[in-house]
């Protein structure tokens, strides 16, 4: 028997399993890109990560060498203040000195004093002595009381004389040491900013020993970071992805260095994600317009070939019309006749279907009932005897749709044939017309031998048949003349294999 130039395993069948084909390719290709663009990610995670051990290192190495620094100027801190104790001891003693001793010594002593400032005062507070101080006379001694004000860093040393006089020496750093202090202080200021410059892209964040203070930062926004619920989140989040530097520096406490990954590692862990979304999105809107172009060309297709076939149609059906009348006119039996114009009225009919394809053609109210039985009025004497039709409705009832009648009756045919082959010419085809409140859905049930639940889209593909002769047009007709032309729906309800199908028809009562 010759075999269907469409069947649905020599097209539909190699289409779907292309289609699995393709995706599994495009799962492969999408897969290894996501695990590539991973390693990558991965091998330049690592890179950062060494870098910030590197860095954290020399952080905690200067951290040392700050503390070690902090330690050597409380170091000579302590040596000048055990000098200005021996100058003490030493002023002392010079004026205890007793008559037959050798004052030279201890004024080698008082005089080797060269960098510490000192103020030797009375019991009164007046200035009395003065040594490594701004310049002022002897006489201006007694009015400098405000300048002992400047000496007020350490407790005086009481100096007792004879006969309980007291004296007291007053005095503060060296120049010395206070540059260097100073220094110091500028050293431990800049330390952290130097932690948060020398990071680069990386995140960075110094708070206090409690994590609750902010005291440098790089790579945030700085209004945000005055916000505490902000910086508990951040400390949070930068905890839990790495743990925090302890700096101790002396003089200033604990300080915790919180650290992340840079934005461009994160961005760079996301950016596959976001690659695939946009290639998707791409090929989405591709597919879509390809599609609608191929539809389109469709239409244009399936237009040009029903208007082609009207007009081949026409010129031998003009014949046919005039033959009748001519054998009419010969006395030929009136019942072959009346045949022959039911056939030349039927291809007039299929003629005028044809033609309104690709048109816009009008709809006009119609009462849906009498229309299915007018069609399974013509469609019983093509058919079997063994095949039963039962309809829901009474002829004489009444439901008014806009239909085009022509193209409305085609689909009918098509389904009520489709469902005979179905049942191999015998069996019950049923239709019920269900009036709803603003649509009309005609149900039309066989009770052949079903289709498939994976195949209820397939079947109104073009060329999809699983008969051995047939092109498969009379679904996908069937589709575009409801769903195009009336605006309606056209699906299987339900199929069970063995049992029968139903297809349901939904049809608005006002367009």
């Amino acid at each position: 028997m010759k075999q269907s130039p469409f069947s649905r395993y020599n097209i539909y069948n190699r289409k779907k399993h292309w289609k699995i084909l393709l995706l599994l390719f495009a799962i492969v290709i999408i897969a290894f890109s996501l695990w590539y663009s991973n390693v990558l990610v991965k091998k330049i995670a690592r890179d950062e990560r060494m870098k910030i051990r590197t860095w954290a290192n020399a952080l905690q190495t200067r951290a040392n060498l700050v503390n070690s620094t902090q330690k050597f100027f409380a170091q000579v801190q302590e040596e000048e203040h055990k000098k200005v104790e021996l100058y003490a001891e030493t002023q002392k003693r010079f004026i205890n000195l007793k008559e037959n001793e050798d004052p030279s010594f201890y004024m080698k002593i008082i005089q080797n004093n060269t960098t510490i400032p000192v103020i030797l005062t009375d019991d009164k507070g007046n200035i009395t002595e003065h040594l490594n101080t701004a310049d002022f006379s002897s006489d201006t001694i007694p009015g400098m009381a405000e300048y002992l004000k400047e000496f007020t860093k350490y407790p005086p040393i009481p100096i007792h004389y004879y006969k309980n006089e007291v004296n007291y020496i007053y005095y503060t750093d060296s120049k010395l040491f206070t540059e260097i202090q100073g220094v110091m202080a500028d050293l431990v200021n800049s330390f952290f900013s130097e932690v948060v410059n020398n990071s680069a892209s990386v995140p960075v964040l110094v708070t206090d020993s409690l994590q609750t203070k902010a005291l440098n930062y790089g790579q945030f926004d700085t209004l945000k970071m005055h916000d505490s619920a902000y910086l508990q989140k951040i400390i949070h989040d930068m905890a839990a992805e790495n743990d925090p530097i302890e700096i101790n520096i002396s003089g200033q406490g604990k300080r915790l260095i919180f650290y992340k990954d840079s934005y461009v590692l994160t961005q760079l862990r996301y950016f596959p994600y976001i690659q695939l979304a946009i290639i998707s999105i791409f090929l989405l809107v591709a597919y879509m317009l390809f599609s609608t172009a191929r539809r389109s060309e469709q239409n244009q297709v399936w237009a040009g070939l029903a208007k082609e076939t009207a007009h081949q149609l026409g010129t031998p059906l003009s014949s046919m019309m005039a033959w009748v009348d001519y054998l009419e006119a010969k006395d030929i039996d009136s019942e072959t006749i009346e045949e022959l114009r039911k056939d030349v009225n039927r291809l007039s009919t299929i003629t005028d279907r044809f033609s309104k394809i690709g048109s816009n053609p009008s709809l006009i109210p119609e009462n849906v009932v009498s229309v299915i039985y007018d069609s399974i009025s013509y469609l019983k004497t093509r058919t079997s005897q063994k095949i039963t039709y039962s309809i829901n409705k009474q002829p004489e009832e009444s439901i008014v749709v806009p239909l085009n009648l022509q193209l409305f009756e085609w689909v009918i045919e098509n389904l009520v044939k489709n469902a005979v082959d179905a049942m191999t010419r015998q069996g019950t085809i049923t239709i019920d017309i269900l009036d709803e409140e603003h649509v009309v859905n005609i149900d039309i049930a066989d009770t052949g031998k079903g289709i498939p639940r994976n195949m209820f889209r397939t079947i109104f593909n073009p060329g999809y048949t699983s008969k051995q002769r047939g092109w498969g047009l009379g679904l996908s007709l069937s589709k575009r003349i409801i769903n195009e032309y009336h605006k309606g729906k056209i699906f299987v309800k339900s199929s069970t294999p063995g049992k029968g199908t139903t297809f349901r028809i939904v049809l608005k009562k006002e367009v």
